[in-house]
């Protein structure tokens, strides 16, 4: 047995995303674009601590307690989990574990409880999305076995991180205390071992955007994009989802900064602060789009998110796999670099 029941550190039970329980063999379905990564989120009766306002797990939402963005998390027996995920590790199903962690008193206890068992069964590489208070927090994970670390932002700057998460939200967060931890994160992990999340969509500009992302770049910090996604019962159930032609250049823009092929202070933009220039040559640019990468799910190695943000019918705004030529074409019209 895995998992000792009279053991606190362990969670009866857990969530996992319906994609991930395919894959795990916990559930039968089909899938169009299989998950290479196992998605667990952790179990409580009730909602998160906190408060975030696109949130369906956040305190005061009224949405389903299964859902994280559009999708749906059911309950599983963690034990059976646990036993899934070693098979699917080993026969090259799954290559990373990521486990999204919602806030309560236990919470990283029970992360460093399911992280040992993980490890004990199989070295598939393990992801963790939580929210430390403390360094000892971070210390915990990374002594517990975890490869990966992320701290979300989420906002691109101070005051809709403030109104949409922070004091004006009713949550714990705060903007500065958030860049300290991910600096702590990096001090523990190391140098392109820590992540955060970015939502684009939640009434940030694209310059505002461009402006986070570098800011992550330059402390070593892998920003992940997310388009917004409304859902019934949050605080932001009324919002939009952003335009595809804003997503398509906060991709590019994401992908030649971080390989660095340009830096924020070299774009362009409009008096909307829209993207009109990325700072690089036609051919340069062109050749970044080309390869389709900008408008892959961006974050931790071999984490692809099959339609996180969107319905299988698209809009597509992050492809879980490689893109057919029709796709890529598509893209780069809604980029508006078609035929350049």
């Amino acid at each position: 047995m895995l998992i000792k029941e009279a053991d606190e550190c362990f969670p009866k039970q857990i969530r996992v995303s319906l994609g991930s329980a395919i894959i795990l063999k916990l559930l039968d379905g089909k899938l169009d674009a299989a998950p290479t990564t196992a998605y667990l989120m952790t179990y409580k009766r009730g909602k998160c601590t906190a408060n975030c306002g696109f949130c369906p797990q956040a305190r005061e939402s009224r949405s389903n307690a299964d859902m994280l963005s559009r999708i749906s998390w059911p309950v599983f027996l963690t034990q059976h989990v646990l036993e899934g995920i070693q098979k699917a590790a080993i026969a090259g199903t799954i290559k990373r574990v990521c486990i999204q962690a919602l806030n309560y008193p236990e919470v990283f206890m029970h992360l460093e409880g399911l992280i040992k068992n993980i490890q004990q069964q199989t070295r598939v590489p393990i992801s963790i999305s939580c929210q430390p208070k403390r360094t000892e927090d971070i210390r915990l994970l990374a002594s517990a076995g975890a490869e990966r670390i992320g701290i979300p932002l989420d906002a691109a700057n101070e005051e809709l991180f403030d109104k949409i998460k922070g004091a004006s939200a009713g949550g714990p967060y705060a903007w500065k205390r958030q860049f300290e931890l991910l600096g702590e994160a990096i001090s523990v992990f190391g140098e392109g071992k820590v992540s955060t999340h970015l939502i684009v969509g939640l009434g940030e500009t694209e310059q505002e955007m461009v402006n986070v992302i570098q800011q992550c770049a330059d402390i070593s910090v892998l920003p992940a994009l997310f388009a917004f996604t409304p859902i019934i019962g949050t605080v932001l159930e009324g919002w939009s989802q952003p335009l595809i032609q804003e997503y398509r250049r906060l991709q590019v823009a994401r992908s030649l900064i971080l390989n660095g092929a340009t830096r924020s202070e070299k774009m362009g933009f409009d008096k909307k602060s829209r993207l009109l220039d990325f700072g690089v040559s036609k051919q340069a640019l062109m050749s970044t789009a080309l390869s389709g990468e900008p408008f892959l799910t961006s974050g931790c190695p071999n984490c692809n998110r099959p339609y996180y943000n969107e319905k299988p019918s698209g809009p597509i705004y992050n492809y879980p796999k490689n893109m057919t030529e029709e796709q890529l074409t598509e893209a780069l019209e809604q980029l508006r670099l078609g035929g350049a």
